[in-house]
């Protein structure tokens, strides 16, 4: 596939994914036929099959027999119950996002393939364009290690993340200050430790991109405990 139809496959993935999340789109429904969604978004029926083909290999959609494509149900389980606002919540999930996350960085950098290549690219800048207008970063940055966990090309690291979704990023609630706007550093730092990985990832350095990864999930728990602080200091 070239270079325009990995990014349409990849625009056209995200879009789906989304709606699927937020719910537009509910477990067991059919999703519309190939010809349908190519109309939808502009593109070719091989673009679209692509699409669909990342989002069965996430666990997101499966195909049935003569009836189509359809949405599966997201997974549940006991890491839905934390209390995110606790910090000893937090710690425990990042404690276990670092054993899983780490390999899943040096898989992806060892067997990304082009379009996976695109999709984790594509998902920094949006986090970038997230920081830059000030807008929250949460389904941003879950998109983003959702992208790596894709490139390790095992579906288990997918199905972790996507039964953790709700909590994998915890800052989503909390911001600091009166008016939810983070400092400067912490956009900063969160920037840097994201190029950092990408760039190890494309260059194909296991040993480099999982230590990016741990880099920034030590980083995530500091920013944090900063975001926690603040929020009691402040009544939020």
């Amino acid at each position: 596939m070239s270079g325009t139809k990995a990014r349409l496959a990849v625009r056209v993935a995200d879009a789906l994914r989304t709606h699927i999340v937020d719910g537009s789109i509910r477990t067991g429904d059919r999703l519309p036929s190939e010809t349908r969604l190519a109309e939808l978004h502009g593109v070719s029926r091989t673009v679209v099959r692509e699409a669909i083909a990342a989002l069965s290999f996430e666990g997101l959609v499966q195909a049935r027999k003569g009836a189509g494509i359809f949405v599966r149900d997201m997974p549940t389980g006991p890491f839905l119950n934390l209390d995110m606002g606790r910090l000893s919540s937090v710690i425990e999930l990042l404690e276990l996002r670092r054993a899983v996350e780490v390999e899943s960085a040096g898989l992806a950098a060892a067997r990304k393939s082009a379009v996976q290549e695109e999709r984790i690219i594509t998902a920094q800048r949006t986090v970038e364009r997230c920081l830059d207008n000030e807008m929250p970063t949460r389904d941003a940055d879950f998109e983003f290690h959702l992208s790596i966990a894709e490139a390790t090309n095992n579906r288990r690291f997918i199905e972790f993340l996507t039964m953790i979704r709700v909590n994998i990023i915890p800052r989503g609630e909390l911001q600091t200050g009166r008016d939810n706007i983070r400092p400067v550093d912490y956009n900063r730092h969160l920037r840097e430790e994201h190029e950092q990985i990408v760039a190890t990832i494309l260059d194909g350095d296991e040993s480099a991109a999982r230590l990016a990864m741990q880099d920034h999930l030590k980083g995530s728990l500091a920013r944090y405990r900063v975001l926690l602080r603040g929020n009691q200091h402040t009544g939020n």
